[in-house]
C-alpha cells in the first residue's frame, strides 16, 4: 500500500534506527534529552556510534520532556525526547500536556513493542497513541520502516508550525531493526491534512487600525503568542507601540516580549498583576490583545471584564478567537505578519493620530501607578521574597541571562519583581502550572545555551518533585542554579519536611549555599553566580509573605476593578 506521504528519490537502506537519527540531522536537531529502555536500545545503540547528536541523559521521563521545552523556548526551535515504551511513555505525559498547553514545539519519539505484540498485553506496552491523543498536537505510530523518515519530518513541520504544539512519533521495536528506504526532508510531500494558513485579513487589519487611531483610552495586552511568533513579532510590537504611544501590558507568559524598562509598560496584568495594569485593562475603551487567551490568569470572569471597551483579538489558531471573551475584530493569522501589516497601515494614514487625545489616559495611568501596587514592608532581621527577587534581577541584569521557575508563590514574586528585557528569557509552566517544571527546564536551556547564567526561581516543595535532575545538570557539567525560596511552606500547606538543601547539593556533587539574612544576600548571590557547577542556594525567607497584589476570590475579573485580598504594607520596592 502507498504512503500517505509522498516520497521521491530514496537515499541507500537504512536500518530504522539508522532513519531516525539521520532524520534527526536533517531537521537540524543538536541535542536530544531521553532515557534509556529496551524498545529504543536499536537507537542508542546508533547515537553512541555517532557524535553529531549529542544525548543528555536525564534521570526521569518528565525531566527529559521539560528540559526539551526549556531547549525549545529558549532557542525557538523544536524540542526533542526520547522515551521507551510503557512506563517511559506514562512518564512523558505531563510535559506533553505542558507543551500543548503553553504552545511549545516538541517532538517526542517513543518506542513501542514489536508489531507482533501489540495488543497482547505484552511487557512494557501501552498504548501509546491512544494515551497520547489528547495531549498532544498530532500523534502517529509507524508499523513500516518506509514510512519512518517521512512520519519524523512531518513531526517537526507539524510541531514547529502553525500553533505550535507537541507531536509524538510511536516506533515498535521490529521497525527499528528492519531496514527500508530514507527520503529527505525536501522529498516528502506535506500531509494535505495540515496545511496551516498564517496569513492575516487585510479587512480585519484596516477595521483595527480605525478604532486604534481614534481611541482615547488604548491598551495592548501581549501573550506568549507574540514570543512564540519570533523576533520580527517583538520588532514589530515595540514599532507600533513607539508608532501609537500605546501603554502595554501582558499575561504571565507574555513577559519579555515588550521592554520592562520601557514607561510605556505597565508591568504584567491578570490575577496577580499590577493595579495600573489591570485598572488600564477595566477601564480602556480599546484594547488589543495580541496572541493571548482570555484563560482565568487574565480574565476571571467574562460579565464585567472590560465591558466598555471594544476588543481587537490577534491569533494563529482560529479556535482561540471569541473563545473565552467576544471580540469586535478577530483577526486570525501569525503575530509577526498581522504587527507587520498594522505597522505598515499606521504608517499610511493619511494624517497621523493626534497623540494629545491620549494626555488624560496617561494622567489616570499615572496616578494608578502611584499607588505602588508592588510595594511590601522591608525587614532586617529576615529576607523578605520579592527583596531577593528584587536583588537576584539587580546582580544578574547586565548578564547573558536566563530565568526558569517552578509553581507556586516564588513563580509571581519572580514575574513581579524580575524585569524582562528581551523574549525568550522567561521559562515556565503557564498553562498546566507544572510543579518541578523549572529545574530540568533550566537543564535544557543551560544546554542550548552553554556560556550563558540560567537561573531557576525555585519553592521549597515544588523544586523536589524533580530535584534528582541536579545529578543530570552535574553529569553534563550545567552549572545551572536553583535559587530556592525556602519559606518552609507549601502554599498553604505547612511543610517541615524539607532536607538539608546544603548537604543535599554537596551530595550530588553540586555546590550548595544557605542565606538568612538580608545583610548578607548579595554577596551569596555573587558566590552562586561565579560559582562553575550546579548549584543549591537555599534562600531562607520570611515564612508568611504573600504574593500581593492579588484579586480575592469572587472578583470579577483581572481588569474589574481589582482591589488587593489584602492591605498592602509598607513602601518598600
Amino acid at each position: 500500500m502507498r504512503s500517505r506521504h509522498s516520497i521521491d528519490t530514496p537515499r541507500a537502506q537504512m536500518t530504522g534506527a539508522e532513519i531516525v537519527l539521520q532524520a534527526l540531522r536533517d531537521n537540524g536537531v543538536k541535542h536530544i534529552f531521553g532515557y534509556p529502555g529496551a524498545a529504543v536500545l536499536p537507537i542508542y545503540d546508533e547515537l553512541f556510534q555517532q557524535e553529531d547528536i549529542r544525548h543528555i541523559l536525564v534521570r526521569h521521563e518528565q525531566g527529559a520532556g521539560h528540559a526539551a521545552e526549556g531547549y525549545a523556548r529558549s532557542t525557538g526551535k523544536v524540542g526533542v525526547m526520547l522515551v521507551t515504551s510503557g512506563p517511559g511513555v506514562t512518564n512523558a505525559i505531563t510535559p506533553l500536556q505542558d507543551a500543548l498547553m503553553d504552545s511549545v514545539p516538541l517532538v517526542c519519539l517513543s518506542g513501542q513493542v514489536p508489531t507482533t505484540l501489540i495488543g497482547s498485553d505484552a511487557f512494557q506496552e501501552c498504548d501509546t497513541v491512544g494515551i497520547t491523543r489528547a495531549c498532544t498536537k498530532h500523534n502517529r505510530r509507524v508499523n513500516d520502516v518506509n514510512e519512518l523518515a517521512a512520519v519524523i519530518h512531518e513531526a517537526f513541520r507539524i510541531a514547529g508550525s502553525g500553533r505550535p504544539g507537541p507531536v509524538l512519533v510511536d516506533m515498535p521495536k521490529d521497525v527499528l531493526f528492519a531496514s527500508g528506504s530514507y527520503a529527505p526532508p525536501e522529498a516528502v510531500t506535506p500531509r494535505l491534512s495540515y496545511q496551516p494558513d498564517n496569513r492575516c485579513a487585510g479587512r480585519e487589519s484596516e477595521a483595527a487600525i480605525a478604532l486604534m487611531a481614534t481611541a482615547r483610552r488604548p491598551v495592548i495586552c501581549v501573550g506568549g503568542g507574540v514570543i512564540n511568533s519570533g523576533p520580527e513579532a517583538v520588532n514589530r510590537l515595540r514599532e507600533l507601540v513607539d508608532l501609537t504611544g500605546f501603554p502595554v501590558t501582558s499575561t504571565l507568559m507574555g513577559l519579555g516580549a515588550y521592554p520592562a524598562s520601557s514607561p510605556n509598560w505597565l508591568k504584567m496584568a491578570g490575577l496577580h498583576g499590577s493595579h495600573e495594569a489591570n485598572m488600564a485593562m477595566h477601564d480602556c475603551d480599546l484594547m488589543l490583545c495580541i496572541g493571548a487567551r482570555f484563560d482565568g490568569g487574565l480574565a476571571a470572569g467574562v460579565d464585567g471584564f472590560s465591558p466598555n471597551s471594544r476588543k481587537i483579538q490577534i491569533d494563529i489558531d482560529a479556535a482561540s478567537l471569541n473563545k473565552a471573551m467576544r471580540a469586535d475584530i478577530g483577526i486570525r493569522g501569525d503575530a509577526g505578519d498581522v504587527l507587520a501589516e498594522l505597522v505598515r497601515l499606521w504608517r499610511a494614514l493619511p494624517r497621523a493620530p493626534d497623540r494629545a487625545r491620549l494626555a488624560e489616559w496617561w494622567s489616570m495611568i499615572a496616578g494608578w501607578r502611584a499607588r505602588r501596587s508592588f510595594s511590601y514592608a522591608m525587614r532586617e532581621d529576615v529576607i523578605m521574597p520579592q527583596y531577593a527577587i528584587e536583588r537576584l534581577y539587580e546582580l544578574t541584569k547586565e548578564r547573558d541571562t536566563y530565568i526558569t521557575t517552578e509553581v507556586g508563590r516564588h513563580q509571581i514574586w519572580a514575574a513581579q519583581y524580575y524585569g524582562f528585557e528581551q523574549p525568550n528569557r522567561w521559562m515556565i509552566s503557564g498553562g498546566l502550572g507544572t510543579m518541578g517544571y523549572g529545574l530540568p527546564a533550566a537543564l535544557g536551556v543551560q544546554i542550548a545555551n552553554p556560556g550563558s547564567l540560567v537561573i531557576d526561581i525555585a519553592g521549597d516543595a515544588s523544586v523536589q518533585m524533580t530535584m534528582k535532575e541536579m545529578s543530570a545538570a552535574v553529569q553534563h557539567n550545567a552549572p545551572i542554579k536553583i535559587f530556592i525560596l525556602n519559606n518552609g511552606d507549601q502554599g498553604a500547606v505547612r511543610q517541615h519536611g524539607n532536607p538539608d538543601f546544603v548537604k543535599l547539593a554537596e551530595a550530588y556533587g553540586g555546590h550548595g549555599i544557605r542565606c538568612e539574612r538580608p545583610a548578607e544576600l548579595d554577596d551569596a548571590i555573587l558566590e552562586m553566580i561565579e560559582v562553575n557547577m550546579p548549584v543549591l542556594f537555599d534562600c531562607r525567607v520570611a515564612e508568611l509573605a504573600d504574593r500581593l497584589p492579588t484579586i480575592g476570590a469572587g472578583g470579577a475579573t483581572a481588569g474589574g476593578h481589582p482591589r488587593p485580598s489584602r492591605p498592602l504594607r509598607g513602601t518598600s520596592g
